[in-house]
């Protein structure tokens, strides 16, 4: 008797299945590849002295270094907070019903993403060629109040200047973008309550739009980080200024770029995981359950591993 027919006899239960795995032989050979180039470039490292990783490790923990670090970490806050504060009153300008508000923030936006950040950085470092003074008063009139150019942008009022403006250009369409995903029917709802126009965006629609805003703005706090190494064109003592300084000093130049490049990374790997607990926080309100979290999963797998 076929095994078919054992099976449709009533009362025989059918054998079992034999799964055969399927092959993937295109992975074993991208682990391969993988793995010879990883080895190639772990030998160049190690064996090629010009990287000159002593030389690295006594100057990445020096004091004009970590001055540099601070530098670097405060004009990203200061920066990103004049770029998120301003972006959001931009955005707000741009969904304005009033004409004028909209075509200012309009020409703004326009203005700022359209030019280069180095180029506005080296126009406001040299500001005072085009204006060596700045009045307040009555235009075409008497002035009131002069003050000097030099004497009222500085290089870190310029740096910040430069940065911060920039950003609050694309602040500003994250912003809007985040405010048009909300449902117009709860502005609707809000209104048929009596909630003024700017309540409703404080109360309703801007806690809504987080969860598109948070992403892309972290996004743009870990760019701004690496941003900030523009400002040697103002000049301002931030971390690549100071790698650069000492190894124009020490004719090491590319040690030092190499430890800043690391320094860099290890501030925007903070940043990152920073992101993922923001983005997770904002999430709750999207999906039922939250995915478990990298510390989450490894204790997971300790835990299975304990019950074994």
């Amino acid at each position: 008797m076929s095994t078919v027919e054992r099976a449709r006899r009533p009362g025989t239960r059918p054998g079992a299945v034999k799964a055969v795995p399927v092959r993937h032989p295109g992975r074993w050979v991208a682990i391969v590849i993988i793995g010879v180039l990883v080895a190639m470039a772990v030998n160049s490292i190690v064996t090629n002295s010009s990287w000159d990783w002593p030389f690295q490790l006594e100057n990445a923990f020096s004091t004009p270094v970590l001055q540099g670090v601070a530098t670097t970490l405060w004009l990203t806050v200061v920066a990103m907070l004049m770029g998120v504060v301003l972006g959001v009153i931009l955005a707000v300008m741009r969904l304005s019903p009033n004409p004028v508000l909209t075509g200012a923030a309009w020409f703004y936006i326009w203005l700022f993403r359209g030019t280069p950040v180095y180029v506005q950085l080296i126009i406001w470092a040299t500001i005072g060629a085009l204006y060596k003074q700045v009045s307040l008063g009555i235009p075409f009139g008497e002035a009131f109040v002069t003050f000097d150019t030099r004497t009222l942008i500085p290089n870190v009022v310029a740096a910040l200047l430069g940065l911060g403006l920039n950003e609050a250009a694309y602040m500003a369409e994250i912003v809007r973008a985040g405010i048009l995903s909300v449902d117009e029917g709860q502005t609707e709802a809000a209104s048929a309550l009596g909630m003024s126009r700017l309540l409703t965006l404080r109360r309703i629609v801007l806690p809504q739009a987080m969860r598109v805003v948070v992403p892309p703005t972290g996004n743009e706090t870990i760019s701004m980080l690496k941003t900030t190494s523009l400002v040697v064109a103002v000049p301002y003592y931030e971390l690549l200024f100071n790698a650069q300084a000492i190894g124009t000093r020490t004719f090491r130049p590319f040690p030092m770029l190499i430890m800043a490049s690391l320094w860099y990374l290890a501030m925007t790997s903070v940043l990152m995981i920073g992101q993922y607990y923001i983005e997770r926080h904002y999430a709750k309100g999207s999906v039922r359950s939250l995915p478990l979290t990298p510390v989450q999963r490894l204790r997971q797998r300790f835990t299975r591993s304990e019950l074994r």
